[in-house]
């Protein structure tokens, strides 16, 4: 790849994956079906008053986009008629964030080099869905857009592990619930869609495992190496517990809670 083209790969902040909630209308309180359980305390500091579910939800940018470009900073609170179709928007809209997100990250990845030109058509088709009036929102057929992409992620966490040496574990979808995998051998293993709540992986390598979709809220990462995993978003960090001694992917933070 040239540099060039490599200058030309947009990544999260140019894409406006980041959220910005003071440029929202407060639509991941309104919008999404949450329900009052442990992480959403009630059903609209937040951590420690019990609205855990608050401070890891993550709508990768997609609420001040709906906010702010769809509907073009027209409030729903002061224009009441535009609510319905807002909130139908907008998980739409987040959904299609979220597949930008991993588009871009996976357009960083040199041994997905192969499909770097799929994966560009890809984020630059999602883009597109994302400016497109809130009629249009509404009426795409999103599962068959994520079944697109997702071959293309499949395609690329495939060429990324296969590089990692030895024999790579296959746990894809697997109920790992409170698993004791304290120093596990995870690098390069494949963890899509794993259930890993409450999972001991303290001191667990997991360099270049696919952790999208896993679900690890209140999985114990203490020690823990997460370097290169590959699709880990800061909401699935930010619902696990940690500590200073975690190594993260360079793109992700430290959540203030470990």
């Amino acid at each position: 790849m040239s540099s060039d083209r490599k200058q030309s790969i947009p990544d999260t902040v140019d894409l406006g994956l980041q959220s910005d909630c003071g440029s929202c209308f407060g639509l991941c309180c309104v919008a999404l079906p949450f329900a009052a359980s442990a992480d959403f305390a009630i059903d609209t500091d937040l951590r420690t008053r019990g609205f855990s579910g608050c401070t890891v939800f993550d709508c990768f940018g997609a609420g001040q986009k709906v906010s702010q470009v769809t509907f073009g900073g027209q409030d729903w609170r002061q224009a009441p008629g535009t609510a319905r179709q807002m909130f139908d928007v907008f998980p739409v809209m987040r959904q299609l964030h979220e597949l930008l997100w991993y588009l871009a990250e996976a357009l960083t990845l040199p041994a997905a080099r192969p499909v770097h030109a799929d994966l560009r058509t890809a984020l630059e088709k999602t883009e597109r869905f994302t400016c497109g009036s809130a009629q249009e929102l509404a009426e795409l057929d999103v599962p068959a857009h994520r079944g697109e992409v997702n071959t293309l992620l499949l395609r690329t966490s495939e060429l990324v592990r296969r590089a990692v040496p030895g024999r790579k574990k296959e746990r894809r979808g697997a109920d790992l619930m409170g698993a004791r995998l304290k120093g596990a051998g995870l690098r390069g293993a494949n963890l899509r869609g794993a259930c890993l709540i409450a999972a001991d992986l303290t001191g667990a390598d997991l360099r270049t495992a696919d952790l999208i979709g896993a679900d690890l809220r209140d999985a114990d990462l203490g020690g823990a190496d997460l370097t290169g995993a590959l699709f880990l978003t800061q909401a699935q960090l930010n619902a696990a517990k940690g500590d200073a001694a975690t190594r993260l992917p360079a793109a992700l933070s430290r959540p203030a809670h470990w």
